[in-house]
C-alpha cells in the first residue's frame, strides 16, 4: 500500500502525453523571401509547479506569406550549431563540415539526415513554432 504512490510517481510521467506548446516567433511579412533568418524566441515551459523560460533559436525560410520552413538550429550529426553562409547560399556546420542546401538536404559531410524541421503554423500573419529536440547521429528523425 505504501509503495503505490511511489510507483505512480515513477510510472506517471512516462504515461503522460506531452502537451503541444506553440511559441510565437515572428511576423511572416517581416521575413525576407528565400533567405534564411536566425530567429530567437522565449519559450515558457511548465513541469509540475515549475515554470521556466528558455531561449531557443530557429532558422526560418519564407517561401511565400503562407509557406515557411522552420529548421532546428542543431546539426543532426553531433548537435553543433550550424550557420548560413550567404556567399555560398548553404548552411554549414563548422564542427565536421556538413553542408546543407537551402531546403535542408545534405550536400556534403557526415550528417546522417537532412536538417530537422520543426512543426509550425501561421495564424493571423504570425509564425508559431513548436520547439522539439531530436536524436543525433542517426538517419531517422526521432524526437528525444
Amino acid at each position: 500500500v505504501f509503495g503505490i504512490p511511489l510507483i505512480g510517481s515513477l510510472v506517471g510521467p512516462a504515461l503522460r502525453r506531452k502537451k503541444s506548446h506553440w511559441a510565437k516567433v515572428a511576423r511572416v511579412e517581416a521575413l525576407p523571401r528565400e533567405q534564411p533568418v536566425d530567429l530567437t524566441f522565449a519559450d515558457l515551459t511548465e513541469d509540475g509547479y515549475l515554470q521556466v523560460t528558455e531561449l531557443h533559436s530557429v532558422w526560418a525560410v519564407k517561401r511565400s506569406l503562407s509557406e515557411v520552413t522552420v529548421f532546428s538550429p542543431i546539426c543532426p550529426h553531433l548537435g553543433c550549431q550550424y550557420n548560413w553562409q550567404p556567399q555560398s547560399k548553404q548552411f554549414v556546420c563548422p564542427c565536421h563540415n556538413s553542408v546543407f542546401a537551402l531546403d535542408g538536404t545534405v550536400l556534403a559531410g557526415p550528417a546522417p539526415r537532412p536538417l530537422d524541421t520543426l512543426s509550425k503554423k501561421i495564424r493571423n500573419g504570425e509564425l508559431f513554432v513548436e520547439w522539439e529536440r531530436f536524436k543525433l547521429g542517426i538517419p531517422e528523425k526521432i524526437p528525444v
